[in-house]
C-alpha cells in the first residue's frame, strides 16, 4: 500500500455520472428486463432506473456521490492510497497489472471512494464501494480507507453512510484480504460506541466480506429493489446444497421478509430518506416547555366495564397507525429483528413531535380484514426482538421512547414457544425497565397480558378513557372459571380492567379523555387530546436525569399492589386536587380585591 498521484481520469474534477466508463461497452438503449426503450428519459438518464419495470442498473461510485451528496459538498479523503502486491501473488496475470487496468477503466484508485459531504444540509462521511473495480472486493487498501473513514468520522462526530456493491474475496491478497473484515468491523464498532448514526445502503450485488463485516453493523440497513444480497453467492450455496436453491432467496425482498432489512428504497428516493434519517438521528431539540397545564377533568359517559370492552374493540377505533400518522412528522418506519422475520403486529421507527425526535414502538391490530395481516395485534418472538432493537437505538441516540399498546396478548403457538416466547418477553421487560431515556406507554385499545406489560414498564403509563388492561381477556377468564366464554359479560367487572380501575390500583398514572362517544367517533379529536397529554408528560420527564428516571421507574413498579403505597398515592392525589382548588380560589379572591381597589 502506498500513496500515488491520481489516475488520469480522476484529474480535473473527476468523472461525470453520465460518462460511459468503458468505451468498449455499447450505450444501453432498451431495458434488459422489459425491453422498453430508455432513450430520452430523465429517470434513466440520471438514476439509471427503468421507468417501466423499475429495474435498477449498476452505477459507478461517482454517480452515487452525485445522486446522494448536496451539490459541491463532497470532499474526498485518502484518495492517493493504492494497492501493491502484499503477498506477491503468483498467477497467469500480474496483480499489479490488474490494478492498473481497473484504475484506467474506472477512473478510481481503488474499489472504494470515501469522503465528507452534506445530505440535505446534514454533514456525513460517505463510504462508497464500486463493483466495477475488481468486484468491489476488500483488499488491504479498501479496508484501510474504510477504517480511516470511520476513524475520522468518530473524531469529528460525523454520522456514516456506506453504499455497498461488492462481492467475493480479493484472492490476490489472501489472508490480508480476509483480515479487512475485522479491521473494518472494529472501526465501525468504535464509531458506534460514540453514539453516532451509521446507515448502510445495499445495492446490487452486496455479498462477501463487506456484507459480512462493517455493512451489517449499521444502525439502519436500507436496500435497493431487486438487489442480490447475502454473505455467499448463490452459486456457492448451490454447490453445497442437494436441493435446487431459489433465486429469490438472495433478493432485497426476501431479506426484508426475513427481518434483515429496515426498508427497500428506490434509488431516486435514497437522498430524501437518508436526509430525513440523518436529521432525526442527529442533534435535536428537546420538549422543555408547553402551555399552562390544564386541569384534567375526566368525563365518564359510562362506567360499566363491559361498555369499555366493547368500545376498546370497536371496529372503527383508531389503531396505532392512525395515531402515528396524526402525531409524528417525518416518521420513518424500521422493519425486522435482524435475525428471523419482520412481525407486522409491531411498528417501530423514528419521528418528530414538536421538534424532538421520538422513538416509537406500536402494536398494530389492524382493522377489519386487514387485522389478519397484523395477526390481530398478537406479538411474536420476532416482534419483541424488533421492539428491543428500537429500544437500544433510542438509548444510543438519547431519544425518548413512546409505546402504543393495542394487543389481545402474545402470539400463542408451538412455533412461538420453540422460538423462545417466554425468554423474549422476560428480556423485553428487563430492557425497557432499564432504559436511560424518558419512556411513555399509552394503552389505546386492548392491553392484553404480557404482550402489553412488556412494552409498558415505563416512566408513565397512560390509558385512553375506554381502553382496557387485563391479565386475561373476559372470554378467557369466563372459559377458565365457568368453561363458558358466553359468561364473559358476567365476570368483566371483577377483572378490574377499566382505565379507572387501573388508576385506582396504581397501575395507570394518567387517564386521557376521549370524545363523548369514544375515540372511534372522532379520530382527529382523540389524537389531539393524546398529543396534549404526551407533551405535558415529556416536558416533565425531559428534566430528569437518567439515574433519577430509572430509580423512580423501579420504585413505581416495585410498589404496585402495595396497600400502603396505594393509600399514599390516593392521599397525594386528593391533596394535589385540593391544592389546585385552593390556589384557584385564592387567585380568584385576589383578582376580585384588585378590581375593587382599582374601582375605588
Amino acid at each position: 500500500m502506498k500513496e500515488s498521484s491520481r489516475p488520469p481520469s480522476e484529474k480535473n474534477g473527476g468523472i461525470s455520472s453520465h460518462q460511459n466508463l468503458d468505451s468498449s461497452e455499447p450505450e444501453i438503449l432498451s431495458c434488459v428486463v422489459c425491453n422498453q426503450t430508455l432513450e430520452n428519459n430523465d429517470k434513466y438518464d440520471f438514476y439509471k432506473i427503468c421507468p417501466t419495470c423499475n429495474f435498477h442498473f449498476s452505477i459507478s461510485a461517482r454517480a452515487r456521490i452525485e445522486q446522494l451528496a448536496d451539490p459541491g459538498s463532497f470532499k474526498e479523503i485518502n484518495q492517493s492510497l493504492i494497492s501493491l502486491d502484499p503477498i506477491k501473488f503468483s498467477s497467469r496475470n500480474s496483480y499489479k497489472d490488474a490494478i492498473s487496468h481497473n484504475q484506467t477503466r474506472t477512473g478510481l484508485t481503488e474499489a472504494t471512494v470515501t469522503g465528507k459531504c452534506s445530505i440535505n444540509g446534514s454533514p456525513v462521511m460517505l463510504i462508497i464501494l464500486d463493483f466495477g473495480f475488481m468486484g468491489g472486493s476488500m483488499g488491504n487498501v479498501v479496508g484501510e480507507k474504510i477504517a480511516l473513514a470511520f476513524e475520522q468520522a468518530t473524531k469529528k462526530n460525523l454520522p456514516v453512510i456506506s453504499v455497498i456493491t461488492s462481492g467475493g474475496t480479493r484472492i490476490e491478497e489472501g489472508m490480508i484480504s480476509l483480515m479487512q473484515m475485522s479491521k473494518t468491523a472494529l472501526s465501525a464498532n468504535i464509531h458506534n460506541k460514540k453514539g453516532l448514526p451509521f446507515i448502510t445502503i445495499l445495492a446490487n450485488p452486496s455479498t462477501g466480506q463487506a456484507y459480512g463485516s462493517f455493512a451489517n453493523l449499521a444502525d439502519i440497513i436500507l436496500a435497493e429493489p431487486g438487489a442480490i444480497l447475502g454473505f455467499s453467492p448463490l452459486g456457492i450455496i448451490q454447490q453445497h446444497s442437494s436441493k435446487k436453491v431459489s433465486t429469490d432467496s438472495h433478493t432485497s425482498e426476501s431479506h426484508l421478509k426475513h427481518g434483515l432489512l429496515d426498508a427497500i428504497i428506490d434509488r431516486n428516493k435514497l437522498r430524501e430518506i437518508s436526509g430525513i434519517l440523518l436529521d432525526l438521528l442527529g442533534p435535536n431539540y428537546q420538549i422543555t416547555k408547553t402551555n399552562n397545564t390544564r386541569e384534567r377533568n375526566l368525563v365518564n359517559y359510562s362506567t360499566q366495564a363491559w361498555n369499555s370492552v366493547q368500545i376498546a374493540r370497536h371496529k372503527n377505533r383508531p389503531t396505532s397507525k392512525d395515531y402515528i400518522s396524526k402525531l409524528f412528522m417525518s416518521f420513518v418506519e424500521l422493519h425486522g429483528d435482524r435475525i428471523q422475520e419482520d412481525d407486522n403486529s409491531i411498528i417501530t421507527g423514528f419521528g418528530r413531535l414538536d421538534g424532538q425526535t421520538i422513538a416509537v414502538i406500536a402494536q398494530e391490530s389492524g382493522r377489519g380484514k386487514n387485522s389478519e395481516n397484523h395477526f390481530e395485534g398478537r406479538t411474536s418472538p420476532a416482534g419483541f426482538r424488533k421492539a428491543q432493537r428500537l429500544m437500544k437505538l433510542a438509548t444510543k441516540f438519547n431519544t425518548p421512547l413512546i409505546t402504543l399498546i393495542d394487543t389481545p396478548g402474545p402470539r400463542l403457538s408451538t412455533e412461538a414457544e420453540s422460538n423462545g416466547l417466554g425468554n423474549i418477553i422476560a428480556s423485553t421487560i428487563k430492557l425497557i425497565s432499564e432504559l436511560e431515556v424518558p419512556t411513555l406507554s399509552i394503552i389505546i385499545g386492548e392491553g392484553g397480558s404480557a404482550a402489553a406489560l412488556s412494552l409498558s414498564v415505563t416512566d408513565r403509563v397512560m390509558m385512553l378513557e375506554n381502553a382496557i388492561y387485563t391479565a386475561l381477556s373476559p372470554e378467557e377468564a369466563a372459559e377458565l372459571l365457568f368453561q363458558d366464554q358466553q359468561k364473559a359479560k358476567d365476570i368483566v367487572e371483577s377483572l378490574k380492567l377499566t382505565s379507572k380501575d387501573c388508576e385506582n390500583l396504581g397501575i395507570a398514572d394518567i387517564i386521557i379523555p376521549e370524545p363523548r362517544k369514544g375515540a372511534h367517533s372522532d379520530h382527529n379529536e382523540a389524537a389531539r387530546e393524546l398529543r396534549i397529554f404526551i407533551l405535558e408528560e415529556l416536558t416533565t420527564l425531559n428534566r430528569s436525569s437518567s439515574r433519577r428516571l430509572i430509580r423512580q421507574r423501579m420504585k413505581k413498579f416495585r410498589n404496585v399492589g402495595n396497600i400502603d403505597s396505594r393509600l399514599k398515592s390516593l392521599i397525594l392525589k386528593e391533596a394535589n386536587t385540593l391544592e389546585k382548588i385552593v390556589s384557584s380560589r385564592v387567585a380568584s379572591i385576589r383578582a376580585r380585591i384588585s378590581n375593587q381597589v382599582k374601582e375605588s
